[in-house]
């Protein structure tokens, strides 16, 4: 037999812990001296030990631990409180990824601050006629924007391709204010037929006399960085912006990532 001491260093737990999980009746001593009170255990108590750290280390309160050490639980509810937790930890673990993601994109943006953006171009834009589907997102953040802007461009892409059309040039994405919240446009440049109608939005884009436009190269998850550049650029070269941005997607969806190319396009007028 060990004493608690003993038992705790193999088991790799505290002392308290085996005291805590006596009085909750998770795992008694093999046998308690009488005269000293002090507690021992067996070696074959040890398998009980590890079931129970386990079952704990997987989220599981300790009365469903319990339950599930008694054998008091069957298999099919034991299999569906397992399943439950794997999807806690799963949707934990995207949360904590994204929280990541973001975290590193203010990493970035702050070690780029000071740095002057290049290769911003002011440059008229024609008009321009998209096929497109809208929603709406919960705000102009990069987390919120791409959940919402993705799924409709891959189901604007499968009904342009089941209407028969061709595609003319790149995607563009434009946004709104819509209350709260955000409208986000995805479009396509297709070959339209003005005679036909179609099961998306044919909408067009009126001309921008002036926008300051830059470059973003890669995922639009990092574009924030090229957001802010730009719009430093604008404040210190005497313009203001009137809106959102247009994406123009010029290189996007295939390959490399680090290869995608969007074009920024922001209107400005004269500041003052």
């Amino acid at each position: 037999m060990f004493n608690i001491g003993d038992f705790a260093r193999i088991g790799r737990v505290s002392v308290r812990m085996l005291r805590h999980y006596d009085a909750l009746g998770l795992l008694r001593p093999a046998r308690v001296d009488p005269a000293s009170g002090y507690r021992y255990y067996e070696a074959a108590q040890l398998s009980r030990l590890n079931r129970l750290i386990a079952l704990k280390e997987l989220g599981l309160t300790l009365q469903q631990v319990g339950l599930i050490l008694e054998e008091k639980v069957g298999m099919e509810e034991l299999h569906g409180m397992l399943r439950l937790r794997r999807a806690e930890l799963a949707a934990q673990v995207a949360v904590d990824t994204q929280r990541l993601t973001r975290v590193e994109a203010r990493l970035r943006l702050i070690e780029k601050e000071g740095v002057m953006p290049t290769d911003v171009v002011v440059k008229s834009v024609p008009a321009v006629r998209l096929a497109e589907l809208s929603d709406v997102a919960k705000s102009y953040e990069s987390e919120h924007i791409g959940p919402v802007i993705q799924p409709l461009y891959m189901e604007l892409a499968k009904r342009v391709e089941e209407a028969g059309l061709t595609f003319t040039g790149p995607g563009i994405a434009y946004y709104e204010e819509a209350g709260e919240g955000v409208r986000v446009h995805a479009g396509f440049q297709v070959s339209l037929d003005p005679a036909r109608t179609y099961d998306f939005d044919v909408v067009d884009l009126p001309p921008i006399e002036q926008a300051a436009t830059i470059i973003h190269h890669g995922l639009m998850d990092n574009v924030d960085g090229t957001m802010q550049q730009l719009a430093k650029w604008i404040e210190e070269n005497g313009y203001r912006s009137t809106g959102f941005a247009r994406e123009v997607y010029v290189q996007y969806g295939h390959g490399n990532p680090e290869d995608y190319v969007t074009e920024l396009q922001e209107t400005i007028v004269r500041a003052g």
